[in-house]
């Protein structure tokens, strides 16, 4: 199965019936990272729960875990603002929900373009490439 770049978000749920209608709840952590939000019209596809999903590159083995995701993935090339300095010197930057990334030889107030070299749960590291 293909799965488009364009996937905002993948978890599984329920269709619970209430009263005239079928409800499927998005999970409070999908709201919460900034993925999709309240308010505003979606596709939905549902796939069968009995079979796994993959791709020739992406494979979904478990659920996503209940704590949020990092806003990055090493690899992810970005422009992102220096904001401060890290205790050595480092440049900070912040993203989605004030997730850092450390820009060693950046200074503050400078737009980079970077590359995201290794991803921590709450930082990631980014290299300048520009």
């Amino acid at each position: 199965m293909e799965i488009s770049e364009k996937l905002l978000c993948l978890f599984s749920a329920e269709i619970e019936e209430t009263d005239d209608r079928f409800v499927v709840e998005v999970p409070k952590r999908e709201i919460e990272t900034g993925s999709v939000g309240a308010g505003e019209t979606y596709r939905v596809a549902l796939i069968s729960g009995d079979g796994e999903v993959a791709s020739s590159d992406t494979e979904v083995s478990e659920p996503p875990s209940d704590e949020p995701q990092p806003p990055v993935e090493a690899g992810e090339i970005r422009y992102v603002e220096i904001e401060d300095l890290g205790k050595q010197g480092d440049g900070i930057a912040r993203v989605e929900r004030g997730y850092v990334i450390i820009v060693p030889g950046a200074e503050v107030g400078e737009r980079v373009k970077i590359e995201v070299s290794e991803v921590k749960s709450n930082f990631a590291v980014g290299e300048i490439i520009e």
